[in-house]
């Protein structure tokens, strides 16, 4: 089993989400995040002072697939997420020790 967890642009949320249904993963878990990279942020104006703004809104997605799955719901997530515009976000890959659902007991991919 692996955990992806993937940063994407927060208006790339429902179309990211419908990808990954038409795949057939619809567990995830949301967190809007904030944080830079190469982006680093921007400058605002606000009652006519420009400041920076550091940290940029970005929401963070925690999905456990199959390894069976990992291909499918990465492309699926780079395809839907991407603008190719600076600050499309990340991707990363985890391997998962053990899952264990809570409510019933199953484990692993049981309890996926």
């Amino acid at each position: 089993m692996k955990k992806i967890e993937a940063i994407i642009k927060p208006f790339k949320l429902d179309d990211v989400r419908e990808a990954l249904a038409d795949i057939s993963i619809t567990g995830m878990t949301v967190t809007e995040v904030k944080g830079f990279g190469r982006q680093k942020g921007h400058t605002e104006l606000y009652r006519g002072a420009e400041y920076m703004v550091d940290f940029l809104p970005k929401v963070k997605l925690d999905i456990v697939v199959t390894d069976e799955q990992v291909e499918r719901c990465v492309e699926a997530i780079m395809k839907t997420a991407q603008t190719g515009r600076i600050g499309d976000g990340k991707i990363f890959v985890f391997d998962v020790e053990r899952v264990v659902r809570i409510r019933t007991g199953e484990e692993d991919e049981d309890a996926i």
